[in-house]
């Protein structure tokens, strides 16, 4: 690899790996599952380094992937159009319009929500993000903590209403609500 490749890989990589969270959210918002959203960002990561070159300004990079992973999902539903579960071409080009346009709000509120979670004590926080986990059980996630699942569920309700509140507090100062 010479000198430009490299620092061709080097870029596409800072660019990437910034903006691969706010990507896969745009993903995950335009298919069922978070499996379709693993499938799409491959093939999406995949295109965008092919056509890396191509992209004239840098600073643009998020709003260029989200053209690509967008077309990238309308491939994944062609090649899916028989299932049923899968929405329809012209309503996945409208949710994906309209994810564009909300992606600063959204990246604000999910800055917002990792503030607020610092906020929490750490064992309230590991509990909180042990019950979102991918594959979280929350039955399990309820013995760990030493309460049973409905005292559990209570304690997650509140704990969820208290972050809500530090959100909005934290977004409302920005002046974003």
């Amino acid at each position: 690899m010479d000198e430009k490749e490299s620092q061709t890989h080097a870029q596409f990589l800072t660019l990437f790996t910034a903006n691969e969270p706010a990507i896969r959210a745009y993903v995950r918002r335009l298919v069922p599952t978070r499996q379709d959203a693993a499938d799409v960002m491959q093939g999406t990561a995949l295109v965008l380094w092919r056509k890396f070159e191509e992209l004239d300004d840098p600073e643009r990079f998020r709003p260029w992937a989200f053209g690509i992973a967008r077309y990238e999902v309308l491939g994944w539903l062609r090649d899916r159009d028989r299932n049923r579960l899968v929405l329809a071409e012209d309503v996945i080009e409208a949710v994906a319009v309209e994810s564009a346009q909300q992606e600063s709000l959204l990246d604000a509120q999910r800055d917002a929500l990792a503030d607020c979670l610092e906020k929490i004590p750490v064992e309230q926080r590991e509990l909180v993000l042990a019950a979102y986990g991918p594959d979280a059980s929350i039955q399990h996630v309820a013995q760990s903590s030493g309460r049973s699942v409905a005292a559990f569920y209570q304690w997650l309700h509140r704990v969820r209403g208290q972050l809500l509140e530090c959100t909005h507090r934290a977004l409302k100062a920005e002046g974003l609500l």
